[in-house]
C-alpha cells in the first residue's frame, strides 16, 4: 500500500527538519554562524494510463490519465546568508564584516578557507591568527613593541609603537567574494572552502567591489531567530505527528476483517 510508504518519507524527511532546526539552536551563539534551512521537493508520481474520453456534448474532451504521488524527499538544507547582528566588544582584534566579504584563513595544509568569524589574535610572533592559531590571510605581523593596533574600515592595519607617534602600516587584510556563498562547503570551526558550485573567490579591499567595510572591536553575532526556529520545529513536529497517523490508519485499512 503506497499511503504506508508516503507516510514512512514524510516521517523521515520532518526528522531531518527537526536535525537542521536543533543545529541552528544549538549555535545561536556561535560567531559568525549562518542558519540551514530544509527545503524537499515531492517524488516521483505513478501514472496509471486511461485513454482520453469524450463526454456527451459533442468536442468536449475529458483529460486522460491518472497521476498519484510517492511522497516527499530532502532536496537540499543550504545557508542563509543573511548578516548576523554586529555586536560591539572593544576588543582590538575582534573584526566583523558589515556587508558581504569572508577573512581568508590559512589551513596547515596550505589550502585557503574563509570565515565570518573575527574573533582573531596574535600569537607569540605578533602574527594575526585565529582562534585555532590558524594565519589570517595575507599575513599580518605586530611588532612587540606596538602600544597601540588599528584596523580601518578598508583593512589596512596600523601600528604606534613605543617612541614614534606616527601610525606605521604593517599590512591590509582583504576580503574574498563569491559569485554563490550558499555554494560554500562548510569544513566545521567556522570554516568554509571554496567548491565549483561557489564559485572562485574575488580577493578585493574591504568596501569596493560589493564587499563590506571592516569594523574593529565588533563581531558578527548568528543569524539564527530562535522564536522562527521553534516555531519551525513545532510545525515539524504537527507535520511528524500527521504523517504517523497516516502509517497508523493505512495498517488499520489493510488488517483483515474482524481484526482489531
Amino acid at each position: 500500500m503506497d499511503a504506508l510508504r508516503i507516510g514512512a518519507s514524510g516521517m523521515m524527511a520532518q526528522q531531518r527538519n527537526v536535525e537542521v532546526v536543533a543545529n541552528n539552536l544549538a549555535n545561536m551563539n556561535t560567531t559568525g554562524y549562518q542558519r540551514r534551512r530544509t527545503e524537499f521537493h515531492d517524488l516521483i508520481y505513478k501514472n496509471s494510463a486511461r485513454p482520453d474520453e469524450f463526454g456527451s456534448r459533442a468536442g468536449e474532451q475529458v483529460p486522460g490519465g491518472v497521476q498519484s504521488g510517492k511522497g516527499v524527499d530532502l532536496a537540499s538544507v543550504y545557508r542563509v546568508t543573511e548578516q548576523g547582528s554586529l555586536r560591539q566588544t572593544n576588543n582590538v582584534f575582534d573584526l566583523a564584516i558589515q556587508g558581504r566579504g569572508y577573512f581568508q584563513v590559512q589551513l596547515p595544509n596550505g589550502d585557503t578557507a574563509y570565515t565570518r568569524d573575527g574573533t582573531f589574535q596574535i600569537d607569540a610572533t605578533g602574527s594575526l591568527v585565529t582562534q585555532d592559531g590558524f594565519p589570517v590571510l595575507p599575513g599580518i605581523s605586530v611588532p612587540v613593541d606596538a602600544i597601540d593596533v588599528t584596523v580601518n574600515a578598508a583593512g589596512e592595519v596600523l601600528v604606534t609603537q613605543d617612541g614614534n607617534a606616527i601610525p606605521s602600516n604593517v599590512g591590509a587584510l582583504q576580503v574574498a567574494v563569491f559569485p554563490n556563498e550558499g555554494g560554500l562547503r562548510a569544513e566545521g570551526n567556522n570554516l568554509f572552502t571554496e567548491t565549483p558550485a561557489s564559485g572562485a573567490a574575488a580577493i578585493v579591499t574591504p568596501g569596493t567591489t560589493g564587499s563590506g567595510a571592516v569594523l574593529q572591536g565588533f563581531i558578527e553575532t548568528s543569524n539564527v531567530n530562535p522564536v522562527e526556529e521553534i516555531a519551525e520545529m513545532i510545525r515539524a513536529q504537527r507535520a511528524y505527528d500527521m504523517n504517523s497517523k497516516i502509517i497508523q490508519t493505512a495498517d488499520q485499512m489493510m488488517a483483515p476483517s474482524g481484526r482489531s
